[in-house]
């Protein structure tokens, strides 16, 4: 019987570890690959024989040097469930070669990208959903489940780990498939549902089958999910719908304000469409919660001083975490950026220790300035402070690199009234480099 144990927020225990003869640990991202390292390596002392697999987005970018250095025996990437179950039974019988969709020291595997023969998820052995993040509206907390209704995505921006992996394919799970994932959730205690699709509106039909369905037989139930402003534009007929659905926050990877960042990025939108897309979900009554990548190398001191004006001036702070004003753009192995004209005469040696390739801004107060700014996040995040007066404080700093000052608690003071908008407890961010691993702790 296999044990199930999520590091997140339960100890994996010195016995389960020299128990064990296979361990597979999940790295759908960044700060999940750097905690799984930590643990394959007390893994590695307590029980060197012990077989270690990563899967994930994150175990295939990083399966060459992973492996070189012992840190693993196998990796894999795209739709990993039937490789696994595969490589778990070829290791049982003592052999690990030739597994397709697995990478091991024998045998070089891209990722598996086949449609999984989907089953409902079972849970039954991971940690009480309210151990979890909740989701605060105003006084109101609600228990929080989670679910997919499609895997990759068919988009390609450039920075994003699903790029390399999928290359621009996604699968969709069967409705009454993703249903009956909400349905169990839902008698544990879910109050909300976070849909973790890298976009939900790849298949907005889809989409809408599915929570038109939720809605019908749990009409209290309330969502979330990922969505590209290129689709909540092009699709915003949808968007009452959704409100009425139960839809109370859409996340939308906006990253910058500055369009030529956004086009190095191949985001498909402008700084105007992310403006216009405010406003259309303001006029819904549905929360934009934007994430943000502000540190690349196309970014400048301006642009990023621009970024802070539009959410002050729009009165949006109060919809992003201040953690997202520190993110640098992280490029792992296998990053499409690699692929890019000119990416050599920016892109550095590979750092293994930081899991991606060094680069330095052309401006070095953008360096600066992002060392700040995330000591000053994490800081705030462990004194539990104000994000609006964090928020100020950020574009102190900013304006301080200008020569220019600015006292945050008079601008707070000018900011006015704040707003009490939907959010979950725990912010994430993807594609980035976290500001420290007490951050990544936190929000794997």
């Amino acid at each position: 019987m296999p044990v199930c144990v999520d590091t997140a927020v339960d100890t994996l225990s010195d016995e389960a570890i020299r128990q064990a003869r296979f361990v597979a640990i999940s790295v759908p991202m960044h700060t999940a690959m750097r905690l799984g390292e930590q643990v394959a390596q007390h893994i590695r002392m307590l029980n060197p024989a012990a077989y270690i697999c990563f899967y994930g987005l994150y175990a295939l970018l990083n399966a060459g040097h992973l492996l070189e250095q012992h840190a693993i025996d196998a990796a894999i990437g795209g739709e990993y469930e039937a490789p696994l179950c595969q490589l778990i039974a070829a290791v049982e019988q003592d052999r690990d070669e030739g597994i397709p969709g697995v990478y091991s020291r024998g045998h070089v595997s891209g990722p598996w990208i086949q449609r999984t023969p989907f089953m409902v998820p079972e849970r039954d052995h991971l940690p009480a959903l309210e151990r979890y993040a909740r989701m605060e509206q105003g006084t109101e907390t609600r228990v929080v489940g989670y679910t997919e209704a499609t895997r990759g995505c068919k988009h390609t921006c450039v920075h994003c780990p699903v790029t390399p992996i999928y290359h621009g394919r996604f699968f969709a799970v069967p409705a009454e498939i993703v249903l009956a994932d909400i349905r169990a959730q839902v008698a544990r205690g879910a109050q909300h549902i976070t849909f973790g699709d890298p976009d939900f509106w790849n298949g907005p039909t889809h989409a809408l089958r599915i929570t038109r369905a939720m809605h019908q037989e749990f009409p209290e139930l309330t969502f979330d999910a990922t969505i590209k402003i290129e689709h909540l534009l092009k699709h915003r007929q949808f968007l009452p719908e959704m409100k009425e659905l139960g839809c109370v926050f859409v996340v939308s990877a906006v990253e910058s304000l500055n369009n030529t960042v956004l086009q190095e990025l191949a985001k498909n939108h402008t700084a105007a469409d992310v403006a216009e897309a405010f406003a259309e979900m303001e006029r819904v009554g549905i929360t934009l919660r934007p994430s943000l990548l502000p540190f690349t190398p196309w970014e400048t001191l301006d642009s990023y001083i621009e970024l802070l004006n539009f959410f002050e001036q729009g009165h949006f702070i109060e919809h992003i975490d201040p953690v997202h004003l520190s993110i640098r753009l992280l490029i792992p192995p296998g990053s499409a950026h690699l692929a890019t004209p000119n990416s050599s005469s920016w892109i550095g040696e590979f750092d293994p220790a930081a899991f991606g390739y060094r680069w330095a801004h052309p401006d070095p107060r953008m360096d600066e300035l992002q060392k700040q700014v995330a000591a000053l996040v994490e800081q705030a995040e462990q004194m539990g402070s104000d994000a609006v007066m964090t928020f100020f404080q950020i574009k102190a700093r900013a304006l301080a690199m200008q020569e220019q000052k600015l006292s945050a608690f008079k601008a707070m003071r000018q900011y006015g009234e704040r707003k009490e908008l939907p959010h979950l407890t725990e912010s994430w961010f993807c594609c980035a480099e976290p500001t420290s691993n007490q951050l990544c702790a936190k929000r794997a």
